[in-house]
C-alpha cells in the first residue's frame, strides 16, 4: 500500500472509532436518564399508595437530547370542577336566589341529540356558561 492510501485508511478507522465512543456515551446517558425516570416513577407510585392522587409521566428524546417529566395531581376527572358550598345562611340565600333567577331565565331541559346522547338545551343565550342577566 502506498503511504497516502494507508493514511486515508487510518483516518477512516479513527473516525469510526470516535463514532463508536460517541454512540456509547449517548447510550450511557440514555440509560442513566431511564434509570432516573424509573426511580422517580417508583417513588411517585409508592407515595401515591398513601395519598389520593395520580401521577402521569413520560420521556422523549433523540439525537443526544433526552427529557422526562412526571406530573402529580388529584385523582379523578380533570374536567369536573368542584364548587365550594355556601358556608353560612347569607351565602345560602344568595346562592338559592341566583339559581332561581338562572332557572327562570334559561329554562334548562334535557333532549337527546341525533346520536342519542342526552344534552342540555337552554332558552336564552349564554346559559351554558351560567350567565345571569
Amino acid at each position: 500500500m502506498t503511504r497516502d492510501r494507508r493514511a486515508l485508511r487510518e483516518r477512516a478507522v479513527l473516525t469510526l472509532s470516535c463514532a463508536r465512543v460517541a454512540l456509547a456515551s449517548r447510550h450511557a446517558v440514555r440509560a442513566g436518564a431511564v434509570a432516573m425516570l424509573s426511580v422517580v416513577a417508583l417513588t411517585t407510585i409508592w407515595s401515591a399508595a398513601h395519598a389520593d392522587g395520580l401521577a402521569v409521566g413520560g420521556c422523549v428524546g433523540g439525537g443526544g437530547a433526552f427529557n422526562c417529566v412526571v406530573r402529580w395531581g388529584q385523582a379523578g376527572d380533570p374536567y369536573i370542577r368542584t364548587v365550594p358550598q355556601p358556608t353560612d345562611e347569607t351565602e345560602r340565600t344568595h346562592a338559592a336566589e341566583r339559581d332561581r333567577k338562572w332557572e327562570e331565565r334559561c329554562k334548562p331541559t334535557i333532549a337527546q341529540d341525533r346520536y342519542g346522547v342526552p344534552r342540555y338545551q337552554y332558552s336564552a343565550a349564554g346559559c351554558e356558561f351560567g350567565i345571569i342577566q
